[in-house]
């Protein structure tokens, strides 16, 4: 088909562009309406606490030394570069705040939701200079789909790979050795069984909603919430296929401002250092940490104190973050500790833990990237941001929405669509708070148990999904690849 046999459907696809987005306002507003019309003192109270850290930045005052009104009573906990980059938000009225936050946590959710589900919208489009179901050039592979790609059994880490989609021969060329952001899971063709362009913004708008109604997402829009925003800096700077920005710049900005994406440089040092590592890896790995470093002493000149402050003491009490046994806290840390167990044995089963979860969580992440599989390594990683970290709360899960995209892939495998339905469903539901009911009843021996076992739902669901993306889902790839 010729560019100008193509250009009318290009034209069309405006139209139903335009309708995808009346959709997504309308399904999402009445979440939103919700919450920015709850009571003031109830009202997006995250967005308030990094408001607060940049008005006491602005005036003077000391940002770990407040705390905001009653009821809520919460502190700054936020490494002073975030109170720093929050003093837009302090200039502003709190209404334009409320509005502006809301429209970024939208915003980079959107972007999530693309690159998560890149694979199965890929069908949406062409490649650029490629007839309509023509074949890929290897040398646009850097910047296209190129199919869903696995090692090829019997060869070592970063060998020669085959793929499912048209572009295989493209990638055995390559001899396997995979950049950020080169390869993922739509053949850039048809993607999702034949999608076409005019359907796929239909197709985007259908998973925005899905994904604004999981209740990690939920609870962004609630509390205004900054996790999203990180999802997206994290997720960005491992799959964007030509960024504009130094590959790592984003996971360092990330690391600098909530810490637990630091998570990411384990990753890229793994990935960088190991068999089969390449230069771009170890490059990214040190324009994130030079990032991370940078953006961290840069507090040191302009608010000498409170960095002091920040590193010396505030961030040494857990307790400054809430509750630590609290439901909300899904980490494994927060599940151990409502096990109500001696100090010193939680402490020891928590390390060990955290020792036996990490291992296994980086090593299958490595595995994906140097498969191919970006979005699934992202996800693994961003599953360890939760688990490992010592408060992990329901909103932190926001990574949930790019593990979606990796198990749902290119949209061919009917078995992984149902395992992704299934978790969606999943997080949807406030299953932790079950089992809070459950231990109300008081029913002998079953409310104990069951209710625990329900109230650590979102955290245990997270090492079940753990396992999926580091083995189901590889054997999965393998047993659909050998289908008829």
């Amino acid at each position: 088909m010729t560019t100008t046999e193509r250009r009318p459907r290009t034209w069309l696809s405006w139209p139903v562009w335009l309708l995808a987005l009346l959709l997504v306002a309308a399904a999402v507003a009445p979440l939103v309406l919700h919450w920015l019309g709850n009571v003031d003192d109830q009202r997006l109270v995250d967005l308030d606490v990094y408001r607060t850290g940049g008005a006491a930045v602005l005036e003077g005052r000391s940002v770990y030394g407040f705390v905001t009104p009653a009821p809520q009573l919460l502190p700054f906990t936020y490494p002073p570069v975030a109170a720093l980059l929050a003093t837009p938000l302090a200039a502003m009225s709190w209404t334009a705040a409320q509005w502006t936050w809301t429209a970024l946590i939208f915003l980079t959710l959107a972007i999530t939701v693309r690159l998560s589900f890149r694979a199965v919208l890929g069908g949406a489009g062409t490649v650029p200079g490629v007839p309509d179901g023509g074949p890929v050039s290897p040398h646009a592979v850097p910047d296209t789909p190129t199919g869903e790609a696995d090692a090829v059994p019997g060869t070592p880490a970063g060998g020669a790979a085959r793929t499912t989609g048209p572009s295989g021969g493209v990638r055995a060329r390559l001899g396997g050795l995979v950049r950020f952001g080169e390869v993922s899971e739509a053949d850039g063709t048809g993607g999702a069984g034949g999608v076409g362009r005019l359907w796929t913004p239909l197709l985007f708008a259908a998973l925005m909603i899905a994904c604004t109604y999981l209740m990690p997402i939920r609870d962004q829009v609630r509390f205004g919430q900054v996790d999203i925003l990180l999802v997206a800096l994290c997720l960005a700077d491992c799959v964007a296929r030509r960024p504009v920005w130094p590959r790592g710049m984003l996971i360092g900005l990330a690391t600098a401002v909530k810490l637990t994406p630091g998570v990411f440089l384990i990753y890229l040092l793994i990935a960088g250092f190991g068999p089969g590592a390449r230069r771009e890896h170890r490059e990214t790995f040190f324009v994130a940490a030079l990032t991370a470093a940078l953006l961290t002493l840069l507090p040191f000149l302009v608010i000498p104190g409170d960095s002091a402050d920040f590193w010396f003491r505030a961030l040494l009490d857990p307790e400054r973050l809430g509750a630590n046994a609290a439901t909300t806290n899904q980490s494994m840390r927060g599940m151990l500790i409502r096990l109500y167990l001696p100090d010193a044995l939680t402490i020891l089963l928590w390390l060990a833990l955290v020792a036996v979860v990490a291992w296994y969580g980086f090593r299958h992440a490595r595995r994906a990237l140097l498969d191919g599989h970006l979005v699934a390594g992202v996800a693994l990683v961003g599953l360890m941001a939760v688990l490992l970290s010592p408060v992990a709360w329901i909103h932190h899960l926001a990574w949930v929405v790019v593990v979606l995209g990796a198990l749902a892939g290119d949209g061919r495998d009917p078995v992984r669509l149902r395992v992704a339905a299934g978790v969606w469903l999943y997080y949807v539901l406030p299953i932790p708070w079950w089992g809070v009911t459950i231990k109300a009843a008081e029913i002998p021996v079953l409310s104990p148990v069951l209710g625990k076992i329900v109230q650590n739902g979102f955290g245990l669901g997270a090492l079940v999904l753990v396992w999926l993306l580091g083995v189901w889902l590889p054997n999965r790839r393998e047993t659909f690849r050998a289908l008829p």
